[in-house]
């Protein structure tokens, strides 16, 4: 006889596995409650591995609302952004590519994929399934799946430095950036930011930020002089979110989430979250 199992075990694997897929922990935990529903529902006696079918359901589920998903983040005002989350609460990150694939950089960059190779490239290089496990997960041959993770791990690691920064280099850097843009300092952003460097700023329509991305350093360092003349960030700390440290900020009443990505030892991404719907993952001890 089969042993019972625990579905409170598998929770947090889970968890991690849908957010990954969605980019939202909000539809990953309605994810996950669905799975669990379908478990409660399930003869398990007869599931032989239930870590392996419980990744199957999440997986597909995810990928039903994920295709959903994708038609109304089209419709979004301005550029939609993953949600952030506290890095205690992502999940298992017991190895580089769990960590790896729940950073924000890597979640932003899956954005570009299609639903299905977003799905084979999480389970390939997060959770390691064999390809004829992702196949039938997907709904593919074994051999489209390994074309499949080949183009979605080209497109994620394109432009990416090969070795990325380590976490305090990474911490650094940021630190850096708080004090100078703290302290109005646009020399210091100056020598700080890649000259492709590029501004994501997330409000959802709910709260004032740029509609389009910002690109290049004159553009970025201009919008952000518009704002320190403005706003007041002295109210800022630093939080531990997907896997590295971010900026969290209070302005003019409302919270703000910043993170970066960082391209030949400088800053090429900045990502700018203040959409309030977004940040009850985030959160203050």
């Amino acid at each position: 006889m089969i042993p019972a199992v625990d579905f409170e075990e598998y929770r947090p694997l889970l968890l991690g596995l849908a957010y990954r897929l969605l980019g939202s922990m909000w539809d990953a935990e309605d994810v996950v409650q669905e799975a669990w529903l379908r478990w409660q529902g399930t003869d398990q006696s007869q599931i032989r591995e239930p870590r392996a079918f419980l990744v199957t359901v999440v997986s597909r589920l995810a990928l039903d609302q994920l295709r959903s998903a994708r038609v109304k983040r089209e419709a979004y005002t301005g550029p939609w952004l993953p949600e952030p989350v506290l890095t205690a609460e992502a999940g298992p990150l017991d190895t580089a590519e769990l960590r790896d694939t729940v950073s924000y950089a890597t979640l932003h960059m899956m954005e570009r994929l299609a639903p299905p190779e977003r799905a084979v490239f999480v389970l390939r290089e997060a959770f390691e399934l064999p390809y004829e496990q992702i196949a039938e997960i997907v709904g593919s041959s074994v051999a489209n799946a390994r074309q499949m993770h080949h183009r979605a791990a080209a497109r994620v690691t394109e432009g990416r430095d090969k070795f990325q920064p380590s976490s305090e280099d990474h911490a650094e850097l940021l630190r850096k950036f708080m004090d100078a843009a703290a302290g109005g300092d646009l020399d210091a952003l100056t020598e700080l930011f890649h000259e492709d460097v590029v501004s994501w700023n997330d409000g959802g329509g709910k709260v004032r930020a740029a509609l389009r991305p910002i690109a290049g350093r004159q553009k970025v360092l201009a919008f952000l002089g518009g704002l320190l003349s403005r706003y007041d960030f002295s109210d800022t700390r630093l939080l531990d979110v997907n896997g590295q440290q971010a900026i969290w900020t209070n302005v003019a009443g409302d919270r703000q989430l910043t993170m970066i990505a960082v391209h030949e030892g400088r800053i090429k991404e900045i990502y700018v979250v203040r959409n309030p719907d977004k940040l009850g993952h985030v959160h203050l001890a």
